[in-house]
């Protein structure tokens, strides 16, 4: 698995098949290989003709782990995925974010919207600019020595995750705590490039797709029928709605 050092730290990374190529940014507690290879979206995305990269977020897979939240802005953590970019020699190429990843590619949009073509923000909306809720109890489930004291159904959700990958949860409670900082409408607005929103209809924790795809000039929502928040991920009306929305500037 191939590592670049960056950024005063190294990432894991996976740079898989020929055209076009896309960035793929994972989203919390999750990885590469969970997030974008077991759901099928590599296969998917290299039958179709697209040169895939995806990365181990820091704090996450086999990319260095940090223990301070300051470690972990979303504009921190879109700059390693630039850098990436810059490392590969890219110098354009699509993107695609799912939950955490979805707050990266939207700092990736605003700062940097010229180096990509067309964007796709996986399970997460509105919450991006209002907020998602109090997370203080998935940081502290994080960090919980027995799993079974843990009351709060989200922080339970996330603690499982966590063990079924075999994560650093240190590093993730520090993760959870710096990267919830908004996106503001007035960022989103200014995005131009062409922008897909794609959330599951008993997603409970994104906030609303239409209302964050009505904030940019040229955006579009797609509903992924009955999957909620971890179960959106490999849907394949999710990624068959994704592939026919890049399609027409695949080259």
């Amino acid at each position: 698995m191939p590592t670049a050092s960056l950024n005063n730290l190294d990432i894991s990374y996976i740079d898989e098949g020929e055209g076009f190529p896309i960035l793929l940014a994972h989203g919390f507690a999750s990885r590469k290989e969970i997030n974008w290879v077991n759901t099928g979206w590599v296969k998917a995305l290299n039958q179709a003709g697209f040169r895939v990269i995806a990365h181990d977020n820091r704090g996450h897979g086999q990319s260095t782990k940090f223990y301070s939240e300051s470690d972990y802005t979303v504009d921190i953590m879109a700059e390693d995925a630039k850098s990436l970019l810059d490392h590969l020699g890219i110098e354009k190429a699509h993107l695609m974010g799912y939950s955490m990843g979805a707050r990266i590619s939207c700092s990736l949009a605003i700062n940097h919207g010229a180096r990509f073509e067309k964007i796709i923000l996986g399970g997460n909306g509105y919450g991006m600019v209002v907020g998602h809720g109090d997370w203080n109890p998935v940081k502290e489930a994080l960090l919980v020595d027995d799993p079974d004291t843990i009351t709060d159904e989200r922080g339970m959700a996330f603690r499982k995750f966590a063990d079924q990958t075999n994560s650093d949860r240190k590093a993730l409670a520090a993760c959870v705590g710096g990267v919830r900082q908004l996106i503001s409408a007035d960022g989103l607005s200014r995005i131009t490039n062409e922008v897909l929103v794609a959330i599951g209809t008993r997603d409970d924790i994104a906030g609303s797709g239409e209302a964050l795809a009505e904030l940019m000039p040229n955006a579009s929502f797609l509903p992924i029928p009955n999957r909620d928040h971890m179960r959106a991920t490999g849907d394949k009306a999710f990624i068959s709605g994704a592939l026919e929305f890049l399609d027409a500037s695949k080259s």
